[in-house]
């Protein structure tokens, strides 16, 4: 499957997702509420008091493995970078955080997305948000001009994810974080689950063994990487997904289980190297 058929494919779900949602639907399992969603690793990720804080539909169109805003540090007057954004619900809980001061962007390549995420940010009335379109594989922001990072299950969406961790380097301050939520793996995966495109979508085809996951971001030039497992999926939990892609779910059950993680990711751009403070210090 070639790196535009994996893009297509996720357009059109996280489209189809959108438009589920704006007819009074959830984004993981078609109409039914955010709370009952049978995705296993997209369910039940935010707190009441995150909840209250956004309209519904910014929950209802979540498809994350994880909450980085609950676990990244961000601070007032911090610009923020969300890879994927979806129907906004990150950038919109980090925007309350950065205040007014700051500044949360959004990015995302799904024109129905993007519809949802503005619609929500005009029923939220923030005005420190902003989302953008276009490809996490190339971020429409100049370099040095983000002070954090968050993502949630999208990175593993990317046919080149050397690309993307590239660009998110670049846009970085010297300084900066890199703090998402993502699907790794721990250990040989069983390759009927690799091979499926749809589950691409749901974070797991796509998913990075965590020691790759850590050498790709030490490639791009991140230091301080830690990878801290928030969830451990067995796949009893994914059995409704997995039958559906006619995968025998008991026959890889003892290959499987344990070896599906969602983790929180953090790493740190270094900072710039020191003025030079002599004649000789530059030589």
């Amino acid at each position: 499957m070639s790196t535009t058929d994996i893009k297509q494919v996720v357009k059109e779900k996280y489209g189809e997702a959108a438009l589920r949602v704006s007819k009074g639907g959830s984004g993981c399992c078609g109409a039914t509420p955010a709370s009952d969603c049978c995705d296993p690793i997209t369910s039940n990720l935010y707190d009441v008091s995150q909840i209250q804080q956004i309209p519904e539909q910014a929950l209802l169109a979540s498809l994350g493995c994880g909450n980085p805003t609950a676990l990244a540090q961000l601070s007032p007057g911090e610009v923020v970078l969300d890879l994927g954004s979806g129907g906004g619900i990150d950038v919109l809980l980090s925007a309350r955080r950065v205040g007014p001061t700051g500044k949360a962007y959004g990015l995302d390549m799904t024109d129905e997305m993007l519809a949802l995420a503005n619609e929500n940010k005009r029923k939220s009335g923030m005005e420190n948000v902003e989302f953008l379109r276009g490809e996490i594989e190339n971020i429409p922001l100049p370099e040095n001009s983000v002070d954090v990072i968050i993502s949630n299950c999208v990175i593993n969406l990317s046919a080149d994810k050397d690309k993307v961790l590239r660009e998110a380097f670049r846009v970085l301050k010297p300084g900066g974080r890199f703090a998402v939520s993502d699907v790794v793996t721990r250990g040989e995966i069983n390759p009927q689950i690799r091979k499926s495109i749809l589950l691409w979508v749901g974070c797991v085809a796509g998913a990075l063994d965590e020691s790759e996951y850590s050498a790709k971001l030490a490639t791009a030039g991140f230091e301080q990487i830690d990878i801290e497992p928030t969830r451990i999926h067995k796949t009893e939990e994914a059995r409704a997904i997995l039958s559906a892609e006619g995968i025998d779910v008991d026959a890889i059950a003892a290959e499987v289980d344990g070896k599906l993680v969602s983790a929180f990711i953090r790493a740190v751009k270094p900072a710039s190297p020191p003025a030079c403070c002599g004649p000789t210090c530059c030589n």
